[in-house]
């Protein structure tokens, strides 16, 4: 692990790892163990009423939520109800994101009508979002597989930096750091603009017309529904207050979890559980972060078993901690905040033209024998 990363706590920095890129990296019973000791443990087994409860809280609350907003009436003290709209949705995305992965039922079916459904109601496209996050869950910052590192507005690796042609786009680049908060502003633009190309595309997407009326209710219908209730200038205020804050809420949830932790080159093989945690950082937190993030704050754990139903991972965090403590895997947490400066740091040093910011520990020890 980078000495970069000091506000970082690593349970185990000098991993005795097999070497990366060989042939059967990683004794092949290490994972096996684990999960036999995660499923004795109970915590494979599904939650039923706690996820019924969600789902059934969500069109209340929504139906809550609309009824306010027309009770308000052409009022500028909507902006607030915007950001409640804001809130509303992100955790509602975070829902569809436990069924995508599918924690709430044992039927496949199930789960992605009701990760297709919640979809709707926020205006993301399942189809587009599970394309594109199976990749990352399968290669996380590995250089050339993970979308999640490969942005057209944001460089993640030193090649990324001096990719960029014309003076501007290269000063940009040079001052990420400074503009990647509020680039995230424009990431719920960003989710449906995707969400819609991709419905639209030629592409193969399953259910593809469903998807289709979801979207045009929630997009088309919710805008007419503001511009009913509101004047123009508050309707296009509200609208950019409640997709802005959405935006920046879901990135500030998503941003910890990868940005800055060491990347993979492209090609390098390791052993799946050195694959998921050495590139994984948790947030630690009560139990108010771990409603506020989604449970994306034990990443480590969520990648390691995607299935797991969310109210789980906080009493898997302690096993899997000592078992990576136990086979000298490095097993890294950090708070919120610090983590967010990791980022920035992280960022800012390959926007410059930093070589190797991060540099996964196994490939290092690759190359010093």
């Amino acid at each position: 692990m980078s000495a970069e990363a000091v506000p970082v706590r690593v349970i185990q920095t000098h991993p005795r790892a097999p070497v990366a890129g060989r042939e059967g990296a990683g004794p092949p019973s290490e994972f096996t163990e684990l999960a036999r000791r995660i499923k004795d443990a109970g915590l494979m087994r599904r939650r039923y009423g706690y996820y019924w409860t969600k789902l059934i809280g969500v069109p209340v609350v929504m139906a809550a939520a609309i009824a306010l907003f027309i009770w308000v009436g052409d009022s500028w003290w909507q902006m607030f109800t915007a950001a409640g709209f804001a809130v509303l949705f992100t955790q509602i995305a975070f829902l569809g994101h436990d069924a995508a992965h599918r924690q709430m039922f044992r039927s496949g079916k199930w789960n992605d009508w009701i990760s297709m459904i919640l979809g709707g109601f926020v205006g993301m496209s399942y189809g587009w979002w599970q394309h594109k996050h199976t990749r990352h869950h399968a290669n996380p910052n590995q250089i050339g597989t993970d979308p999640d590192i490969d942005l057209p507005v944001v460089a993640f690796t030193p090649e990324q930096a001096t990719r960029p042609r014309g003076r501007l786009r290269r000063w940009a680049i040079a001052h990420q750091g400074t503009f990647f908060f509020p680039i995230l502003l424009l990431e719920g633009l960003s989710l449906h603009a995707s969400s819609v190309h991709r419905v639209f595309a030629r592409e193969p997407l399953p259910h593809r017309s469903v998807e289709a009326v979801f979207l045009a209710v929630r997009v088309l219908g919710f805008v007419a529904l503001v511009f009913l209730v509101l004047s123009p200038d508050k309707a296009a205020v509200f609208l950019a207050v409640e997709l802005g804050l959405f935006g920046f809420y879901m990135g500030m949830s998503f941003a910890p979890n990868h940005k800055g932790m060491p990347l993979v080159p492209k090609g390098v093989k390791l052993d799946f559980l050195r694959r998921q945690v050495l590139m994984s950082r948790n947030i630690r937190g009560g139990r108010v972060v771990d409603v506020a993030m989604g449970g994306l704050n034990y990443q480590i754990e969520h990648h390691l078993f995607p299935s797991m139903p969310r109210p789980h991972l906080r009493r898997a965090a302690p096993i899997i901690a000592a078992y990576c403590r136990d086979h000298d895997v490095t097993y890294t947490e950090t708070s919120l905040w610090q983590s967010y400066g990791i980022v920035l740091r992280y960022i800012n040093r390959v926007g410059l033209g930093e070589r190797d910011p991060f540099e996964c520990p196994l490939v290092a020890q690759r190359a010093s024998i």
